[in-house]
Formats: C-alpha cells, structure tokens, sequence
C-alpha cells in the first residue's frame, strides 16, 4: 500500500517497525522527514509536508509504541 503524507497513522506504524531503536521523542523533523521518504511504501512529494504533518507523524509514532 502507498503512503502519503497524509496517512500518519500508517507511516507512524511503519516507522516504529523499520526503527525499533529510534526514541520518536528524541529525533528531530529533519531526521523524521527523512525516515518517511526512505520508507519504501512512502510515495509522497517531499515539499508537500510541513511541522504540523510531523507533529501527527511523531505523535502517531509514540502512540504506536505505547
């Protein structure tokens, strides 16, 4: 299934399975923008997403840790 930046639930469970390791409260939004477009579902345009995209992103990723 494609990803788009829009699907932050999707990447924020695709993340905390391809980076176990990765504290999502600890990585900054370039780190995290990046970690979305190396994703090989993520099909989105890189100019497309903004902090407030990151923010669902980073705290979709929390939630799946919990």
């Amino acid at each position: 299934m494609d990803m788009k930046w829009t699907d932050v639930l999707d990447i924020g469970i695709a993340l905390s399975e391809a980076w176990p390791e990765v504290d999502p409260m600890t990585i900054n939004f370039v780190d995290l923008r990046a970690k979305v477009m190396a994703l090989p579902e993520f099909v989105d345009e890189p100019d497309r997403c903004g902090e407030k995209i990151l923010e669902a992103i980073q705290a979709a990723w929390l939630d799946e840790l919990d």
